[in-house]
């Protein structure tokens, strides 16, 4: 399977002209991990990913050993560390030991890296890696890097003509287990980011600058809240809604938000879920939850009214009471979506199924059920 060209950019020429930072897609969530083995194990049998490629000592890596996961156009990238001999391998240990498994990078990929670079500096983005080619027998890759908020990065990725599995470095891998007969999703939908309180619109505004990213959504007030916690969320995309970044901060409440929470347990502003898009959201649950990965619960009180708001779906509400899968409607249409509890000890990283029927939205109308059934994990882990 090609890499991003699994889901092909379509923009005219004429648009990417007038947009000041255009870009095709993301082109990897990268993962920095304890264990980048094991974690791919657990990526690969729970999530139904295949492995496509590899670094490591048996490749020339001599400090990190890497994995890389696909389906469809979602791509993760799993680094560990085995001798940090390198500002980046220090980089990577050091990320592990103080926010433990996290994502270290959104990386975006861009039609020119090295305008993509020199825009965003320009505009005010720390520069963390000049724009750099990697060559190999599949063809040229250009890369760069700047910072966003935490310790997480955008690495900009310039792949036109490469035909590698991954990047010149990498070699192609055979999966670790036969991924299911059906793709368990088809792509990352959205990455959301947590940040401190009160610099929600610090990174809104950089992203409008930095990136010519426009505000999407904006969910304040009572929109997130619930009788105990509140969070404040703003949402920013390019303008192919494409890469899409909500970006979250606590409110004041009477009790801990999942914000504090995970900023307590994280050591800061970090990645705190992803997004996959799924066709199927029935046959997803259904096959990640036999092989492990355990959902956020949903009382059946939900369920009892919620034909009389949402409609009629293409799942029966019986079906989505079974599998506690939450439904949104709006004007364009609506969405399916869960999400999972978190996926390592901390109680950080965790990830969302969804499902889209014309809906272009977040689920506002299941922020209070959602954030209520979070309450009801943190209180079990005595953080609420």
């Amino acid at each position: 399977m090609s890499l991003i060209d699994a889901n092909p950019d379509q923009t005219p020429d004429t648009a990417r002209q007038a947009d000041p930072f255009p870009v095709k897609g993301m082109d990897a969530v990268v993962f920095a991990v304890g264990n980048a083995k094991q974690a791919a194990h657990y990526y690969s049998t729970a999530f139904g990913m295949r492995l496509v490629a590899y670094s490591g000592p048996e490749n020339g890596s001599r400090e990190t050993a890497s994995y890389v996961l696909e389906n469809g156009s979602a791509r993760f990238v799993l680094t560990s560390v085995i001798r940090p001999s390198t500002p980046w391998g220090h980089f990577l240990a050091e990320h592990v030991a103080a926010h433990g498994d996290g994502v270290v990078d959104l990386a975006i990929e861009v039609p020119d890296a090295r305008a993509a670079f020199a825009y965003a500096v320009e505009h005010g983005a720390r520069p963390l890696t000049e724009p750099y080619e990697l060559k190999d027998e599949n063809g040229t890759v250009v890369l760069a890097a700047i910072a966003t908020y935490g310790e997480t990065r955008h690495t900009l990725v310039e792949r036109t003509g490469y035909d590698g599995p991954y990047l010149p470095g990498y070699t192609a891998a055979a999966p670790i287990v036969e991924p299911p007969a059906r793709r368990t999703f088809q792509a990352v939908d959205h990455c959301v980011g947590n940040v401190e309180l009160g610099r929600m619109n610090e990174w809104v505004g950089f992203y409008n600058k930095v990136m010519g990213f426009t505000n999407m959504k904006e969910f304040v007030g009572d929109d997130i809240a619930t009788e105990y916690s509140a969070l404040m969320s703003k949402v920013v995309a390019d303008g192919t809604l494409k890469v899409k970044f909500p970006i979250n901060e606590p409110a004041i409440a009477k009790k801990k938000s999942q914000i504090d929470e995970y900023l307590e347990f994280y050591g800061g502003a970090g990645v705190q879920h992803i997004a996959l898009n799924t066709n199927d959201i029935v046959e997803t649950v259904r096959t990640m939850s036999a092989a492990g990965v355990q959902f956020l619960d949903t009382p059946d009180s939900y369920y009892d009214t919620l034909g009389e708001w949402a409609g009629d779906t293409r799942v029966p509400v019986d079906t989505l009471r079974e599998l506690k899968i939450l439904v949104d409607r709006d004007e364009d249409g609506y969405l399916l979506q869960i999400f999972t509890k978190p996926v390592q000890d901390r109680p950080t990283v965790f990830f969302e199924m969804i499902e889209r029927h014309g809906s272009m939205g977040f689920g506002k109308g299941n922020f209070k059920a959602l954030f209520e059934a979070i309450e009801r994990e943190q209180e079990k882990r005595g953080n609420l």
